[in-house]
Protein backbone atom coordinates (compact mmCIF):
# COMPACT_ATOMS: atom_id res chain seq x y z
CA UNK A 1 0.00 0.00 0.00
CA UNK A 2 1.42 3.57 -1.54
CA UNK A 3 2.06 6.56 1.27
CA UNK A 4 -0.88 7.74 -0.62
CA UNK A 5 -3.50 5.48 -0.22
CA UNK A 6 -2.54 5.22 3.10
CA UNK A 7 -3.58 8.92 3.86
CA UNK A 8 -6.78 8.83 1.69
CA UNK A 9 -7.63 5.61 4.13
CA UNK A 10 -6.95 7.67 7.28
CA UNK A 11 -9.00 11.08 6.03
CA UNK A 12 -11.77 8.36 4.99
CA UNK A 13 -11.77 7.05 8.65
CA UNK A 14 -11.71 9.93 10.12
CA UNK A 15 -14.35 11.48 8.06
CA UNK A 16 -16.88 8.69 9.22
CA UNK A 17 -16.61 10.17 12.60
CA UNK A 18 -17.47 13.43 11.15
CA UNK A 19 -21.04 14.76 12.10
CA UNK A 20 -23.50 15.92 9.36
CA UNK A 21 -25.17 19.51 10.28
CA UNK A 22 -28.97 19.51 9.52
CA UNK A 23 -30.40 21.06 6.64
CA UNK A 24 -32.38 23.46 9.42
CA UNK A 25 -29.07 24.98 10.73
CA UNK A 26 -28.15 28.39 10.68
CA UNK A 27 -24.35 27.51 10.54
CA UNK A 28 -22.30 28.06 7.47
CA UNK A 29 -21.07 24.72 8.04
CA UNK A 30 -20.14 21.64 10.87
CA UNK A 31 -17.70 23.62 12.16
CA UNK A 32 -19.81 25.82 14.37
CA UNK A 33 -22.76 23.66 14.96
CA UNK A 34 -24.56 20.13 14.40
CA UNK A 35 -28.07 19.28 15.12
CA UNK A 36 -27.47 19.44 19.03
CA UNK A 37 -26.56 22.87 19.17
CA UNK A 38 -29.23 23.72 16.78
CA UNK A 39 -32.55 25.48 17.95
CA UNK A 40 -34.65 22.55 19.40
CA UNK A 41 -37.20 21.65 16.69
CA UNK A 42 -40.61 22.04 18.04
CA UNK A 43 -41.29 18.04 18.19
CA UNK A 44 -38.50 17.71 21.09
CA UNK A 45 -39.96 20.26 23.04
CA UNK A 46 -41.43 17.70 25.34
CA UNK A 47 -40.75 18.95 29.17
CA UNK A 48 -44.09 19.92 30.00
CA UNK A 49 -45.29 21.04 33.84
CA UNK A 50 -45.44 17.95 35.31
CA UNK A 51 -42.04 16.93 33.69
CA UNK A 52 -40.36 20.15 35.43
CA UNK A 53 -41.92 19.36 39.07
CA UNK A 54 -40.50 15.88 38.51
CA UNK A 55 -37.02 16.92 37.18
CA UNK A 56 -36.75 19.22 40.40
CA UNK A 57 -37.68 16.39 42.65
CA UNK A 58 -35.61 14.17 41.29
CA UNK A 59 -32.95 16.76 41.14
CA UNK A 60 -33.08 17.97 44.63
CA UNK A 61 -33.17 14.84 46.45
CA UNK A 62 -29.01 13.63 46.57
CA UNK A 63 -26.30 13.57 48.94
CA UNK A 64 -25.10 17.00 48.28
CA UNK A 65 -28.43 18.54 49.07
CA UNK A 66 -28.90 15.63 52.09
CA UNK A 67 -25.52 17.20 53.65
CA UNK A 68 -26.83 20.89 53.00
CA UNK A 69 -26.99 21.77 55.97
CA UNK A 70 -24.27 20.61 57.79
CA UNK A 71 -21.48 23.26 57.19
CA UNK A 72 -24.51 25.47 58.19
CA UNK A 73 -24.36 24.35 61.54
CA UNK A 74 -20.79 23.90 61.67
CA UNK A 75 -20.04 27.74 61.70
CA UNK A 76 -22.88 28.34 64.65
CA UNK A 77 -26.05 28.88 62.91
CA UNK A 78 -29.51 27.09 64.42
CA UNK A 79 -31.84 24.96 62.17
CA UNK A 80 -34.02 27.62 62.05
CA UNK A 81 -31.46 29.80 60.68
CA UNK A 82 -29.97 26.94 58.69
CA UNK A 83 -33.28 26.62 56.62
CA UNK A 84 -34.23 29.56 55.63
CA UNK A 85 -31.45 30.32 54.33
CA UNK A 86 -31.49 27.70 51.37
CA UNK A 87 -34.83 28.48 50.85
CA UNK A 88 -33.85 32.06 49.76
CA UNK A 89 -30.62 30.89 48.03
CA UNK A 90 -32.51 28.41 45.73
CA UNK A 91 -35.54 31.02 45.02
CA UNK A 92 -33.14 33.43 43.79
CA UNK A 93 -31.46 30.13 41.64
CA UNK A 94 -35.21 29.78 40.83
CA UNK A 95 -35.88 33.12 39.21
CA UNK A 96 -32.83 33.55 37.85
CA UNK A 97 -33.15 30.12 35.79
CA UNK A 98 -36.86 30.70 35.27
CA UNK A 99 -35.56 34.40 34.12
CA UNK A 100 -38.33 36.71 35.92
CA UNK A 101 -37.79 39.97 35.70
CA UNK A 102 -39.94 42.99 36.60
CA UNK A 103 -39.95 45.76 34.85
CA UNK A 104 -41.32 49.18 35.07
CA UNK A 105 -41.95 50.15 31.39
CA UNK A 106 -44.36 53.52 29.87
CA UNK A 107 -47.71 52.50 29.16
CA UNK A 108 -47.04 52.75 25.28
CA UNK A 109 -44.08 49.49 25.25
CA UNK A 110 -45.61 47.42 27.97
CA UNK A 111 -47.47 44.58 25.68
CA UNK A 112 -44.42 44.61 23.70
CA UNK A 113 -41.79 43.69 26.06
CA UNK A 114 -44.31 42.11 28.71
CA UNK A 115 -43.84 38.80 26.38
CA UNK A 116 -40.43 39.17 27.96
CA UNK A 117 -40.42 40.40 31.49
CA UNK A 118 -43.59 38.51 32.32
CA UNK A 119 -42.55 35.46 31.22
CA UNK A 120 -39.00 35.17 30.36
CA UNK A 121 -37.25 32.32 30.37
CA UNK A 122 -34.21 32.63 28.11
CA UNK A 123 -34.06 28.75 26.82
CA UNK A 124 -37.66 28.91 26.73
CA UNK A 125 -38.16 31.02 24.69
CA UNK A 126 -35.27 31.00 22.27
CA UNK A 127 -34.55 27.35 22.53
CA UNK A 128 -30.98 27.28 22.29
CA UNK A 129 -28.24 26.02 24.85
CA UNK A 130 -26.03 27.67 27.10
CA UNK A 131 -22.82 27.87 24.96
CA UNK A 132 -24.58 29.34 22.25
CA UNK A 133 -26.52 32.06 23.84
CA UNK A 134 -23.40 32.97 25.87
CA UNK A 135 -22.17 34.20 22.53
CA UNK A 136 -24.76 37.21 22.57
CA UNK A 137 -23.52 38.89 25.87
CA UNK A 138 -19.53 37.63 25.63
CA UNK A 139 -19.09 37.52 21.97
CA UNK A 140 -18.27 34.38 19.68
CA UNK A 141 -15.06 33.41 20.79
CA UNK A 142 -14.83 34.65 24.36
CA UNK A 143 -17.71 32.66 25.21
CA UNK A 144 -15.49 29.79 24.92
CA UNK A 145 -14.13 31.19 28.26
CA UNK A 146 -17.35 30.04 30.49
CA UNK A 147 -17.89 27.15 28.15
CA UNK A 148 -14.12 25.72 28.98
CA UNK A 149 -14.77 27.13 32.41
CA UNK A 150 -17.86 24.88 32.65
CA UNK A 151 -16.92 21.62 31.42
CA UNK A 152 -13.72 21.57 33.60
CA UNK A 153 -16.17 22.36 36.88
CA UNK A 154 -18.72 19.67 34.94
CA UNK A 155 -15.93 16.87 34.69
CA UNK A 156 -14.98 17.13 38.19
CA UNK A 157 -17.94 17.40 39.96
CA UNK A 158 -18.57 14.05 37.46
CA UNK A 159 -16.11 12.19 38.66
CA UNK A 160 -16.88 13.21 42.89
CA UNK A 161 -20.45 12.13 42.50
CA UNK A 162 -19.34 8.87 40.78
CA UNK A 163 -17.22 8.16 43.65
CA UNK A 164 -20.51 9.38 45.64
CA UNK A 165 -22.49 6.45 44.05
CA UNK A 166 -19.68 3.77 44.64
CA UNK A 167 -20.84 4.15 47.95
CA UNK A 168 -23.83 3.54 47.47
CA UNK A 169 -22.87 0.34 45.56
CA UNK A 170 -21.03 -0.66 48.39
CA UNK A 171 -23.60 -0.40 50.71
CA UNK A 172 -26.52 -2.16 48.95
CA UNK A 173 -23.70 -5.05 48.54
CA UNK A 174 -22.69 -5.37 52.20
CA UNK A 175 -26.64 -5.23 52.39
CA UNK A 176 -26.74 -8.80 50.53
CA UNK A 177 -23.80 -10.18 51.36
CA UNK A 178 -22.51 -8.92 54.51
CA UNK A 179 -18.76 -10.62 53.86
CA UNK A 180 -18.31 -7.96 51.34
CA UNK A 181 -17.24 -5.85 54.42
CA UNK A 182 -14.27 -8.04 55.12
CA UNK A 183 -13.17 -8.32 51.32
CA UNK A 184 -8.91 -7.91 51.71
CA UNK A 185 -7.40 -4.78 50.44
CA UNK A 186 -4.51 -5.89 47.98
CA UNK A 187 -3.66 -2.07 46.95
CA UNK A 188 -1.21 -0.19 48.52
CA UNK A 189 -2.21 2.66 50.96
CA UNK A 190 -1.11 5.14 48.80
CA UNK A 191 -3.56 4.44 46.18
CA UNK A 192 -6.06 5.95 48.59
CA UNK A 193 -8.62 3.49 47.77
CA UNK A 194 -9.44 0.16 48.62
CA UNK A 195 -10.05 -3.08 46.40
CA UNK A 196 -13.57 -2.65 47.22
CA UNK A 197 -13.72 0.70 46.69
CA UNK A 198 -12.71 0.48 43.54
CA UNK A 199 -14.63 -2.72 42.26
CA UNK A 200 -17.85 -0.77 43.52
CA UNK A 201 -16.73 2.70 42.08
CA UNK A 202 -15.93 0.38 38.36
CA UNK A 203 -19.75 -1.27 38.99
CA UNK A 204 -21.34 2.24 39.73
CA UNK A 205 -19.29 3.53 36.33
CA UNK A 206 -20.72 0.64 34.47
CA UNK A 207 -24.56 0.80 35.85
CA UNK A 208 -24.78 4.56 35.50
CA UNK A 209 -23.14 4.70 31.42
CA UNK A 210 -25.85 3.05 29.52
CA UNK A 211 -27.88 5.97 31.24
CA UNK A 212 -25.59 8.65 29.73
CA UNK A 213 -26.61 7.61 26.36
CA UNK A 214 -30.22 8.30 26.86
CA UNK A 215 -30.63 11.74 25.11
CA UNK A 216 -31.87 14.68 26.63
CA UNK A 217 -35.58 14.26 25.30
CA UNK A 218 -35.91 11.21 26.78
CA UNK A 219 -34.33 11.01 29.71
CA UNK A 220 -37.10 12.50 31.94
CA UNK A 221 -38.41 9.32 32.23
CA UNK A 222 -35.20 8.55 34.05
CA UNK A 223 -36.07 11.66 36.22
CA UNK A 224 -39.73 10.55 36.92
CA UNK A 225 -38.58 7.31 37.85
CA UNK A 226 -36.86 8.73 40.52
CA UNK A 227 -39.45 10.96 41.57
CA UNK A 228 -41.34 7.78 42.26
CA UNK A 229 -38.75 6.53 44.08
CA UNK A 230 -36.79 8.20 45.91
CA UNK A 231 -39.04 11.12 47.62
CA UNK A 232 -40.57 7.51 49.65
CA UNK A 233 -37.14 6.22 50.85
CA UNK A 234 -36.28 10.01 52.24
CA UNK A 235 -39.80 10.34 53.84
CA UNK A 236 -39.26 6.76 54.83
CA UNK A 237 -36.32 7.95 56.97
CA UNK A 238 -37.35 10.86 58.34
CA UNK A 239 -39.99 8.94 59.88
CA UNK A 240 -37.83 6.72 61.15
CA UNK A 241 -35.47 9.77 62.66
CA UNK A 242 -39.00 11.45 64.22
CA UNK A 243 -40.97 7.74 65.52
CA UNK A 244 -37.47 6.73 67.22
CA UNK A 245 -36.09 9.81 68.47
CA UNK A 246 -38.84 12.87 68.57
CA UNK A 247 -35.95 14.96 66.12
CA UNK A 248 -32.84 14.82 68.85
CA UNK A 249 -30.60 17.24 69.76
CA UNK A 250 -30.03 19.33 66.65
CA UNK A 251 -33.52 20.38 66.95
CA UNK A 252 -32.79 21.40 70.68
CA UNK A 253 -29.49 23.48 70.03
CA UNK A 254 -29.39 27.70 70.19
CA UNK A 255 -27.30 29.14 68.03
CA UNK A 256 -24.28 30.13 69.20
CA UNK A 257 -23.35 33.54 66.77
CA UNK A 258 -24.80 37.18 67.24
CA UNK A 259 -24.49 39.99 65.81
CA UNK A 260 -22.65 40.87 62.85
CA UNK A 261 -21.14 37.60 62.99
CA UNK A 262 -23.86 35.93 62.47
CA UNK A 263 -25.13 37.79 59.82
CA UNK A 264 -22.31 37.15 57.53
CA UNK A 265 -22.44 33.93 58.93
CA UNK A 266 -26.18 33.34 57.07
CA UNK A 267 -24.72 35.14 54.40
CA UNK A 268 -22.04 32.71 53.65
CA UNK A 269 -24.91 30.40 54.13
CA UNK A 270 -27.33 31.52 51.92
CA UNK A 271 -24.30 31.93 49.60
CA UNK A 272 -23.34 28.33 49.43
CA UNK A 273 -26.37 27.16 48.22
CA UNK A 274 -25.98 29.31 44.99
CA UNK A 275 -24.66 27.40 41.63
CA UNK A 276 -25.35 26.91 37.79
CA UNK A 277 -27.80 26.72 35.68
CA UNK A 278 -30.13 23.91 34.37
CA UNK A 279 -29.62 22.97 30.62
CA UNK A 280 -33.13 21.59 29.86
CA UNK A 281 -35.44 24.83 29.50
CA UNK A 282 -34.88 24.57 25.71
CA UNK A 283 -36.47 21.64 25.74
CA UNK A 284 -39.83 23.52 27.23
CA UNK A 285 -42.56 24.14 24.72
CA UNK A 286 -42.88 27.22 26.11
CA UNK A 287 -42.21 29.49 28.59
CA UNK A 288 -45.15 29.10 30.58
CA UNK A 289 -44.36 25.49 30.90
CA UNK A 290 -40.95 25.55 33.01
CA UNK A 291 -42.62 28.42 35.04
CA UNK A 292 -43.77 25.86 37.97
CA UNK A 293 -40.03 25.93 38.93
CA UNK A 294 -40.21 29.06 41.09
CA UNK A 295 -42.48 27.00 43.43
CA UNK A 296 -40.83 23.97 43.32
CA UNK A 297 -36.85 24.48 43.50
CA UNK A 298 -36.79 26.31 47.07
CA UNK A 299 -39.18 23.67 48.46
CA UNK A 300 -37.76 20.43 46.93
CA UNK A 301 -33.94 21.27 48.25
CA UNK A 302 -35.15 23.06 51.99
CA UNK A 303 -37.38 19.36 52.32
CA UNK A 304 -34.26 17.26 51.46
CA UNK A 305 -32.19 19.34 53.95
CA UNK A 306 -34.85 19.14 56.84
CA UNK A 307 -34.56 15.40 56.13
CA UNK A 308 -30.80 15.86 56.75
CA UNK A 309 -30.93 17.59 60.05
CA UNK A 310 -33.51 15.24 60.98
CA UNK A 311 -31.90 12.04 60.40
CA UNK A 312 -28.39 13.44 61.33
CA UNK A 313 -30.10 14.33 64.93
CA UNK A 314 -31.53 10.76 65.18
CA UNK A 315 -28.51 9.16 64.41
CA UNK A 316 -26.43 10.84 67.33
CA UNK A 317 -29.25 9.45 69.36
CA UNK A 318 -28.80 6.12 68.40
CA UNK A 319 -25.04 5.91 67.61
CA UNK A 320 -23.44 8.85 69.29
CA UNK A 321 -21.93 10.44 66.12
CA UNK A 322 -23.87 12.95 63.91
CA UNK A 323 -22.99 11.41 60.64
CA UNK A 324 -24.34 14.36 58.04
CA UNK A 325 -23.11 11.70 55.23
CA UNK A 326 -25.82 9.47 54.81
CA UNK A 327 -24.62 6.35 53.79
CA UNK A 328 -22.39 6.29 56.86
CA UNK A 329 -25.65 6.14 59.07
CA UNK A 330 -26.78 3.95 56.86
CA UNK A 331 -23.61 1.79 57.39
CA UNK A 332 -24.76 1.69 61.25
CA UNK A 333 -28.20 -0.07 60.44
CA UNK A 334 -28.79 -3.47 61.39
CA UNK A 335 -31.55 -3.96 59.14
CA UNK A 336 -30.36 -5.08 55.91
CA UNK A 337 -33.23 -4.66 53.51
CA UNK A 338 -33.51 -1.08 54.87
CA UNK A 339 -30.02 -0.66 53.93
CA UNK A 340 -30.21 -2.31 50.78
CA UNK A 341 -33.43 -0.02 49.71
CA UNK A 342 -32.31 3.09 51.22
CA UNK A 343 -28.84 3.05 49.33
CA UNK A 344 -30.61 2.45 46.46
CA UNK A 345 -32.59 5.30 46.57
CA UNK A 346 -29.20 7.05 46.82
CA UNK A 347 -27.55 5.23 44.19
CA UNK A 348 -30.63 6.34 41.57
CA UNK A 349 -30.80 9.47 43.15
CA UNK A 350 -26.66 10.02 42.89
CA UNK A 351 -27.16 8.88 38.84
CA UNK A 352 -29.96 10.85 37.92
CA UNK A 353 -28.26 14.00 39.62
CA UNK A 354 -24.70 13.53 37.73
CA UNK A 355 -26.72 13.40 34.45
CA UNK A 356 -28.63 16.60 35.05
CA UNK A 357 -26.42 18.46 36.90
CA UNK A 358 -23.07 17.74 35.23
CA UNK A 359 -23.09 15.06 32.37
CA UNK A 360 -25.42 17.28 30.06
CA UNK A 361 -23.33 20.22 30.68
CA UNK A 362 -20.10 18.94 29.67
CA UNK A 363 -21.82 17.53 26.75
CA UNK A 364 -23.32 20.12 25.87
CA UNK A 365 -19.86 22.31 26.53
CA UNK A 366 -17.66 19.68 24.59
CA UNK A 367 -20.33 20.22 21.59
CA UNK A 368 -19.45 24.10 21.52
CA UNK A 369 -16.07 23.06 21.51
CA UNK A 370 -15.81 20.58 18.52
CA UNK A 371 -19.57 20.55 16.74
CA UNK A 372 -17.81 18.75 13.58
CA UNK A 373 -16.91 15.96 15.54
CA UNK A 374 -18.98 15.96 19.04
CA UNK A 375 -22.68 15.81 20.21
CA UNK A 376 -24.54 15.41 22.95
CA UNK A 377 -24.17 12.01 23.00
CA UNK A 378 -20.29 11.75 22.00
CA UNK A 379 -19.92 14.45 24.84
CA UNK A 380 -21.49 12.27 27.79
CA UNK A 381 -19.30 9.90 26.65
CA UNK A 382 -15.72 11.88 26.88
CA UNK A 383 -17.24 13.43 30.57
CA UNK A 384 -18.08 9.75 31.89
CA UNK A 385 -14.41 9.05 30.26
CA UNK A 386 -12.24 11.81 31.51
CA UNK A 387 -14.65 12.54 34.79
CA UNK A 388 -15.41 9.45 35.84
CA UNK A 389 -11.35 7.69 35.14
CA UNK A 390 -8.58 10.67 34.38
CA UNK A 391 -9.58 13.22 37.13
CA UNK A 392 -9.40 9.66 39.90
CA UNK A 393 -11.68 11.68 42.31
CA UNK A 394 -10.77 9.47 45.18
CA UNK A 395 -7.26 11.21 45.18
CA UNK A 396 -8.95 14.75 45.31
CA UNK A 397 -10.71 13.58 48.02
CA UNK A 398 -7.74 12.01 49.92
CA UNK A 399 -5.13 14.33 49.16
CA UNK A 400 -5.84 17.28 47.60
CA UNK A 401 -8.29 19.23 49.40
CA UNK A 402 -7.26 22.81 48.57
CA UNK A 403 -7.95 21.68 44.94
CA UNK A 404 -11.11 20.58 46.61
CA UNK A 405 -12.02 23.89 47.99
CA UNK A 406 -10.72 25.92 44.96
CA UNK A 407 -14.03 24.12 42.74
CA UNK A 408 -16.17 24.62 45.33
CA UNK A 409 -15.23 28.13 45.13
CA UNK A 410 -15.93 28.21 41.47
CA UNK A 411 -19.29 30.60 42.23
CA UNK A 412 -16.63 33.65 41.91
CA UNK A 413 -16.74 32.94 38.32
CA UNK A 414 -20.32 31.12 37.92
CA UNK A 415 -21.51 34.76 39.83
CA UNK A 416 -20.41 37.40 37.32
CA UNK A 417 -21.11 34.58 34.08
CA UNK A 418 -24.83 34.52 34.99
CA UNK A 419 -25.36 38.60 35.85
CA UNK A 420 -23.23 39.45 32.85
CA UNK A 421 -26.23 37.07 30.54
CA UNK A 422 -29.31 37.79 32.85
CA UNK A 423 -28.24 41.65 32.25
CA UNK A 424 -27.72 41.34 28.59
CA UNK A 425 -31.12 39.59 27.57
CA UNK A 426 -33.25 41.53 30.01
CA UNK A 427 -31.90 45.21 30.36
CA UNK A 428 -29.65 45.23 27.12
CA UNK A 429 -31.23 43.92 24.37
CA UNK A 430 -34.39 43.52 26.00
CA UNK A 431 -35.44 39.70 24.68
CA UNK A 432 -34.41 41.28 21.07
CA UNK A 433 -31.58 38.57 20.21
CA UNK A 434 -30.75 37.52 16.54
CA UNK A 435 -30.76 34.16 16.86
CA UNK A 436 -29.23 33.20 13.51
CA UNK A 437 -26.84 35.44 14.10
CA UNK A 438 -25.80 32.92 16.73
CA UNK A 439 -24.24 30.66 15.22
CA UNK A 440 -22.58 32.77 12.54
CA UNK A 441 -18.44 33.60 13.50
CA UNK A 442 -18.55 37.17 11.37
CA UNK A 443 -22.39 37.68 12.40
CA UNK A 444 -23.46 40.66 14.61
CA UNK A 445 -22.56 38.94 17.97
CA UNK A 446 -19.00 39.09 16.80
CA UNK A 447 -17.91 42.61 18.71
CA UNK A 448 -14.65 43.20 18.32
CA UNK A 449 -12.53 39.93 16.85
CA UNK A 450 -15.21 38.08 18.98
CA UNK A 451 -14.69 39.68 21.81
CA UNK A 452 -17.09 41.75 23.97
CA UNK A 453 -15.27 43.86 25.89
CA UNK A 454 -18.09 45.36 27.92
CA UNK A 455 -18.56 41.58 29.49
CA UNK A 456 -14.64 41.32 29.97
CA UNK A 457 -14.80 44.43 31.75
CA UNK A 458 -17.52 42.95 33.91
CA UNK A 459 -15.60 40.02 34.82
CA UNK A 460 -12.17 42.15 35.78
CA UNK A 461 -14.03 44.03 37.88
CA UNK A 462 -16.28 41.49 39.93
CA UNK A 463 -13.98 38.57 39.83
CA UNK A 464 -11.26 40.31 42.30
CA UNK A 465 -12.71 41.13 44.99
CA UNK A 466 -13.46 37.32 45.83
CA UNK A 467 -10.04 36.32 44.84
CA UNK A 468 -8.98 36.75 49.04
CA UNK A 469 -11.69 34.96 50.70
CA UNK A 470 -10.85 32.15 48.07
CA UNK A 471 -7.37 32.00 49.03
CA UNK A 472 -8.34 31.57 52.92
CA UNK A 473 -10.71 29.00 51.42
CA UNK A 474 -8.21 27.17 50.06
CA UNK A 475 -5.42 27.61 52.62
CA UNK A 476 -6.87 28.80 55.71
CA UNK A 477 -3.21 29.71 57.34
CA UNK A 478 -3.10 32.79 54.76
CA UNK A 479 -4.49 35.69 56.98
CA UNK A 480 -6.72 37.85 54.06
CA UNK A 481 -8.14 39.77 57.26
CA UNK A 482 -11.54 41.22 55.86
CA UNK A 483 -11.10 39.79 52.51
CA UNK A 484 -12.80 37.12 53.72
CA UNK A 485 -16.03 38.59 53.63
CA UNK A 486 -17.01 39.27 50.36
CA UNK A 487 -16.23 35.70 49.74
CA UNK A 488 -19.11 34.96 52.11
CA UNK A 489 -21.64 36.46 49.49
CA UNK A 490 -19.07 35.43 45.78
CA UNK A 491 -22.09 34.45 43.86
CA UNK A 492 -24.36 37.46 44.89
CA UNK A 493 -21.67 40.29 44.74
CA UNK A 494 -19.92 38.86 41.74
CA UNK A 495 -23.69 38.74 40.01
CA UNK A 496 -24.54 42.29 41.24
CA UNK A 497 -21.10 43.66 40.35
CA UNK A 498 -20.96 41.84 36.61
CA UNK A 499 -24.50 42.62 36.20
CA UNK A 500 -24.12 46.77 36.92
CA UNK A 501 -21.06 47.29 34.76
CA UNK A 502 -22.08 45.55 32.06
CA UNK A 503 -25.34 47.14 32.08
CA UNK A 504 -23.72 50.56 32.39
CA UNK A 505 -21.02 49.86 29.90
CA UNK A 506 -23.84 49.13 27.36
CA UNK A 507 -26.14 51.90 27.92
CA UNK A 508 -22.96 54.31 27.57
CA UNK A 509 -20.99 52.82 24.71
CA UNK A 510 -23.86 50.64 23.43
CA UNK A 511 -22.70 47.81 20.47
CA UNK A 512 -25.03 49.05 18.02
CA UNK A 513 -24.37 46.17 15.65
CA UNK A 514 -25.99 43.61 18.64
CA UNK A 515 -29.21 46.18 19.16
CA UNK A 516 -32.09 45.18 17.50
CA UNK A 517 -35.92 46.37 17.41
CA UNK A 518 -37.45 43.00 18.10
CA UNK A 519 -36.01 39.10 18.47
CA UNK A 520 -35.51 37.22 15.09
CA UNK A 521 -35.70 33.20 15.26
CA UNK A 522 -35.19 32.01 11.78
CA UNK A 523 -33.64 33.51 8.28
CA UNK A 524 -36.86 34.46 6.81
CA UNK A 525 -37.78 36.52 9.90
CA UNK A 526 -34.64 38.30 9.64
CA UNK A 527 -35.30 39.08 5.71
CA UNK A 528 -38.69 40.48 6.22
CA UNK A 529 -37.87 42.61 9.14
CA UNK A 530 -34.92 43.78 7.03
CA UNK A 531 -37.31 44.38 3.82
CA UNK A 532 -39.46 46.30 6.59
CA UNK A 533 -36.45 48.18 8.13
CA UNK A 534 -35.89 49.23 4.85
CA UNK A 535 -38.59 50.31 3.42
CA UNK A 536 -39.79 52.42 6.43
CA UNK A 537 -36.39 54.55 5.67
CA UNK A 538 -37.35 54.72 2.17
CA UNK A 539 -40.75 56.29 3.25
CA UNK A 540 -39.36 58.22 5.98
CA UNK A 541 -37.07 59.94 3.37
CA UNK A 542 -39.17 60.46 0.43
CA UNK A 543 -41.44 62.35 3.31
CA UNK A 544 -38.46 64.37 4.20
CA UNK A 545 -37.78 65.29 0.43
CA UNK A 546 -41.20 66.22 -0.03
CA UNK A 547 -41.63 68.70 2.99
CA UNK A 548 -38.42 70.25 1.73
CA UNK A 549 -39.93 71.24 -1.75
Amino acid sequence: MTTEQGEMRKRSWVKKWELSPEPATFASSNKWSNSDMDVTPPEKRTWGMVTWVLYWVSDALNVASYELASSMLAVGLSWRQALPAIAVGHIIIAFAITGKYIVVESASSVSEWDHYSANGAVGATLHVPFPVLNRSSFGFYFAYFSVVSRVILAMFWFGIQTYTGSECVYQMLKAIWPSTARIPNHLPESANITTTGLMCYFLFWLIQFPCLLISPQKVRWLFIAKAVIVPPAFLAMMGWAFATTGGGEIFAQKRTLSGSKLGWAWLAALNSTLGNFSDFTRYSPSVKAQNVQLIVIPIAFTFCAFVGIACTSAGYVHYGAYYWDPLRLIDNWDNRAASFFASFAFALATICTNISANSISAANDFTALLPRWINIRRGQILCALIGGWVILPWEILATAIGFLQFMAGYTVFLGPIAGIMISDYYLVKRGAVDVPALYKPRGRYRYHGGVNWRAALALVVSVPPNIPGLINAINPKIDVHGGIYPYNIAWLLGFTLAAAVYTLTSKVWPAQEAIIPAAVHDEKQRSEGSDSREGSVKEKAHKTMVTEV
